[in-house]
């Protein structure tokens, strides 16, 4: 089953079983923002990546440019550990670390979650490669994939126990657009997906599919 496949399935049955008074205030707010977002925004094909130095799971500072000196990265930008469609999305990535390894590639995962919620994320997870925070979503918003959400979600994220205050350390209400990154040796960016329908991600054998035409 392909991870697209599976993650429709998640949605299809959340949709399904949840309460109206969740799922429609879920549904017009994503329907708005994919009527509203310019794809132009976001960082393009042949961009050089800007230059970052994020936090790891262990409280490490960890720089692109230490990252691309071993060679091209794939960077994941997922919303939370909150996020079933992260999950299924890290899992897969996990799945295939060994093909991405063989291919020379070094897989990176960012999210505005604190780094002790990475940790809690790695660990339970299961995660072999990089998970980093980027606190308050400060480089996501320099690669333009930065969706503040509509205050009509504040109760819904209430209701599901989602408290992004806690996990994010911020009250912006603000979530990284889901997006994946190829990255070549030198720092070009060379694939990009980019979609605002969290419930689609890439999928890694695309990805695997990509490194092979750098």
């Amino acid at each position: 089953m392909s991870l697209n496949t599976e993650l429709a399935g998640v949605r299809d049955n959340f949709y399904a079983n949840a309460p109206q008074s969740i799922t429609d205030p879920i549904k017009e707010s994503l329907e708005n923002l994919k009527a509203a977002y310019d794809p132009r925004t976001a960082i393009q094909v042949g961009a050089a990546l800007p230059d970052f130095t994020l936090t790891d799971a262990l409280g490490k500072a960890v720089s692109s440019k230490t990252l691309l000196a071993n060679g091209p990265i794939l960077i994941t930008f997922y919303r939370g550990e909150w996020c079933p469609f992260c999950n299924l999305q890290l899992a897969s990535l996990q799945k295939h670390l060994a093909e991405f390894e063989a291919k020379g590639v070094f897989l990176v995962a960012v999210t505005p979650e604190l780094p002790t919620e990475t940790l809690s994320t790695t660990e339970k997870r299961g995660l072999k490669f990089t998970v980093l925070s980027d606190v308050g979503n400060k480089y996501a918003r320099k690669l333009g994939i930065v969706w503040k959400m509509p205050e009509t979600l504040r109760p819904v994220f209430k209701t599901l126990g989602n408290d992004l205050v806690k996990s994010n350390g911020d009250d912006s209400f603000e979530l990284p657009i889901p997006a994946s990154l190829l990255v070549d040796g030198k720092g070009v960016v060379r694939k990009t997906f980019v979609d605002p329908d969290f419930t689609k991600r890439l999928e890694p054998e695309t990805a695997l599919e990509w490194i092979d035409t750098l």
